[in-house]
């Protein structure tokens, strides 16, 4: 059976990454028709969303089995180790716990999610769990992508904008270091043989990490070229400015 799919977002790619987030396939288990290509407009105006539209294969639907027991399914779920949802938890916390929820169940992954404040006021969200490589996916692609539809459901229709970062086994932080080694490890090249140096393409977030690693590191600066999604950053060599020898004119009083 041929099901179809139909998400917009901002690009085609991050439209078409969205619907396989959703639908945990891979970009070859699926066939992909672009009904609408984005619009930049000028100025922010006439702007439009890409329009996507995913086809992809199920299985014939089994016949429905009968619900288990209150009692059996409280046993089946202690059985797998779900944690249990504290009762004085806030309702942003429970909002953002239930979307994510169905969304990995759609995946066919079980998670335990910690909920923390941030310091501008949205929230933190760590998930745990065996079967995090899927959530984090190639590059962080499809944990970017799911914290990407968490803050889009979660804000919609809410006048206060809430941000929340979703992340898995530490993997945003353990990523931040990679790239600040990698950095530094460019910034080096670019000195040593006196030119620029190009990185390879990231997102927005990975480019920030980047000019931060090497904001005070002397001898180089950065810059981005290149349009989404092949966007990156270049590290560029500074020569030091050479001292004024030149004898200074005498003056007189």
């Amino acid at each position: 059976m041929i099901k179809t799919l139909e998400k917009s977002a901002r690009t085609e790619d991050e439209a078409i990454a969205l619907a396989l987030s959703e639908l945990g396939l891979d970009r070859d288990e699926v066939s992909v028709e672009i009904l609408e290509r984005a619009k930049s407009g000028f100025l922010g105006i006439g702007a439009a969303p890409a329009v996507i539209r995913v086809s992809y294969e199920v299985a014939d639907e089994e016949p429905v089995k009968e619900a288990k027991p209150v009692k059996a399914a409280a046993k089946a779920a202690a059985a797998e180790d779900v944690p249990a949802v504290p009762a004085d938890e806030p309702a942003e916390y429970a909002q953002i716990r239930q979307f994510l929820t169905g969304l990995l169940d759609r995946m066919g992954v079980k998670a335990q999610m910690e909920f923390s404040p941030r310091d501008n006021g949205g929230v933190n969200v760590s998930l745990s769990g065996s079967g995090m490589g899927a959530i984090i996916g190639r590059r962080g692609e499809t944990l970017d992508a799911i914290q990407h539809l968490t803050n889009y459901v979660v804000n919609r229709g809410s006048e206060k904008h809430m941000h929340i970062s979703v992340d898995a086994e530490c993997y945003r932080s353990k990523r931040e270091e990679s790239l600040t080694r990698l950095a530094e490890k460019m910034a080096e090249k670019a000195i040593k043989y006196k030119r620029s140096m190009a990185l390879e393409p990231m997102n927005s977030y990975e480019r920030h990490v980047i000019h931060t690693a090497l904001q005070n590191y002397k001898g180089v600066t950065t810059s981005s070229t290149g349009v989404e999604p092949n966007r990156r950053v270049v590290v560029s060599y500074v020569k030091p400015e050479q001292p004024d020898n030149k004898p200074k004119s005498r003056e007189w009083a």
